[in-house]
């Protein structure tokens, strides 16, 4: 799930299968990750967050862009805002927590700010700025360029944001298609992608592609169950309840089936997710093909307390590229 700071150096990171990890370090200190904890902690800390925002916007469980123009006004305002935030969360979390913070005058210059201070920043970037800041930074700190895109990048021999900077934005669009228009906007600090204030998302999801395709059903079985643990954990952080289960699977040669069922009434019980997302893998278990990806995806959502037909507001990041 994630990975220390002093882990990151000895080049562990998130998403890798902890076997792999052991057997390279196996003195390192693993623990299982607390679901109801995380949560809690995160519905305290947002909803601290929100208190300081025009507009707020969560992406995930413990990321959110904070529109503040208005409240602030300058820059300098911006940061004292910022402050104002750290000096409360180690207050009200007793010191446990620190956050890192980003702010610039768009959304992904400012999620690579926050980035770029890790952990425990505060980096601010005027307009006047931003291009600079932005040029000597790999391309890979701007959020959806996965490995792949990445790659793909690397031979073109663009590797930093500023090799994006010089390309014309019709080459990149020859590239990346609609995606390059973004793609120019954000090397050249001009994306305008407003914050907004999450209302309209239907559905939860959580994937997972194996390094390796898997024939060994009973192991994707597993890793079904990890997926729906995690977006259990999500919907509680968010208070949340489904009625539609379903489940994403991908075979070699990317032959893609997706399943799902409904159940009676919206619940956010952890024992019927896992047991809808399981009988709908029941389908697959004899099939000969190895597995490359397994999701889980739960919708019809509605806020807990809603009697049903609500849309509940998403905590996910738009994915522009690939998710690798």
């Amino acid at each position: 799930m994630s990975c220390s700071y002093e882990a990151r150096k000895l080049g562990i990171r998130a998403g890798q299968p902890i076997s792999i990890v052991y057997k390279k370090f196996p003195e390192a200190i693993y623990l299982k990750p607390n679901f109801p904890l995380y949560s809690e902690v995160s519905r305290r800390v947002l909803a601290m967050l929100r208190g300081f925002a025009d507009v707020f916007e969560q992406v995930s469980i413990d990321e959110a862009f904070l529109d503040v123009s208005r409240t602030a006004g300058t820059y300098e305002g911006a940061e004292k805002i910022a402050r104002l935030i750290k000096s409360e969360l180690k207050e009200k979390e007793r010191g446990a927590l620190t956050c890192s913070i980003g702010i610039a005058p768009n959304k992904s210059s400012a999620k690579i700010a926050a980035d770029f201070g890790k952990p425990d920043g505060l980096t601010v970037v005027l307009p006047q700025a931003l291009k600079k800041f932005l040029a000597p930074l790999p391309v890979s700190a701007i959020t959806g360029i996965g490995n792949k895109t990445e790659a793909f990048l690397d031979s073109i021999g663009v590797r930093t944001i500023a090799d994006l900077q010089a390309m014309q934005g019709e080459e990149l669009v020859k590239h990346f298609g609609k995606t390059g228009v973004w793609l120019w906007g954000v090397a050249n600090g001009l994306e305008r992608i407003p914050v907004r204030g999450r209302e309209g998302m239907k559905s939860l999801s959580a994937e997972h592609t194996f390094d390796r395709d898997v024939e060994d059903k009973a192991l994707v079985m597993e890793k079904l169950g990890e997926l729906a643990e995690r977006l259990h954990g999500r919907l509680v952080s968010a208070k949340y309840k489904f009625r539609v289960v379903g489940i994403k699977i991908r075979f070699s040669h990317f032959q893609t089936f997706t399943r799902e069922s409904t159940v009676a009434l919206h619940t956010n019980e952890k024992s019927l997710l896992l047991q809808e997302a399981r009988n709908l893998f029941k389908e697959f278990e004899k099939d000969s093909r190895k597995v490359r990806l397994i999701g889980v995806r739960v919708s019809d959502i509605v806020v807990s307390g809603e009697n049903s037909g609500s849309e509940a507001p998403s905590p996910n990041l738009e994915r522009w590229f690939d998710s690798s």
